[in-house]
């Protein structure tokens, strides 16, 4: 009996990345590569364009909307969409942010072939899959409360979703632009953002987001600038 290949969609702004997952992912000739983007915006389109089995997706892409933002974009579109995260990030405050945005599951970039074609596999299936080199840390921390004794739990889906941003690096303007909200309501949010983390300025913002590693590398802008 032949067995059913899984169609997905690989968005990762690396040639170099995408190139080797889909050697990786086909070697077995279970699963098809149909489509491949190098930013989210791109992803959204093709997802819906081809309606792929599961999507791959990093998080951090330049330019455009991030993985968290293409997350919350696909599922609009289809809540039932399977969605695997894929990314150089360990840390539990990511990995439980997109399994709250909708993320299927979440597999670090160094996994092995069979740990991506499981995780693929799984995902397709409709089951939760966690990088088994992550999972047990994620659940022992779990069991003990400590996520939730975390600093940027206290914070809505959307309130993170623009920490990160600021903290990235955008403007009001841009984010606004980016998530299709008013620049009035990002600064709303923002203000939420500060009080409830209890920030004065943007300096603590940055320094808060590099101490929970949510920034991959410094900041690309100098911590005096503008929210604005």
């Amino acid at each position: 009996m032949t067995k059913e290949v899984t169609t997905v969609l690989l968005v990762d702004d690396h040639p170099v990345v995408r190139a080797g997952f889909c050697r990786m992912l086909e070697s077995t000739n279970l699963v098809r590569v149909i489509a491949e983007a190098d930013n989210g915006e791109a992803g959204c389109q093709l997802y819906m364009a081809h309606k792929p089995d599961v999507v791959i997706l990093d998080l951090n892409m330049p330019g455009g909307i991030d993985g968290f933002e293409t997350i919350h974009r696909i599922n609009m579109r289809n809540p039932d969409a399977r969605i695997l995260v894929f990314s150089m990030h360990t840390n539990e405050t990511l990995i439980q942010r997109v399994l709250e945005l909708g993320a299927t599951g979440y597999i670090a970039k160094n996994c092995t072939a069979e740990s991506m074609l499981m995780a693929v596999h799984s995902v397709k299936s409709g089951k939760t899959f966690i990088d088994p080199q992550l999972a047990s840390d994620l659940i022992a921390n779990l069991t003990r409360g400590r996520i939730l004794e975390k600093p940027l739990d206290i914070l809505t889906r959307r309130e993170f979703q623009i920490f990160k941003l600021i903290a990235e690096g955008r403007s009001s303007k841009e984010i606004a632009a980016l998530i299709s909200i008013s620049p009035k309501t990002v600064r709303v949010h923002l203000a939420n953002i500060m009080s409830k983390l209890k920030l004065q300025n943007k300096t603590q913002l940055v320094l808060l987001a590099i101490n929970c590693n949510i920034l991959q590398d410094e900041p690309p802008f100098p911590p005096t600038a503008s929210f604005y």
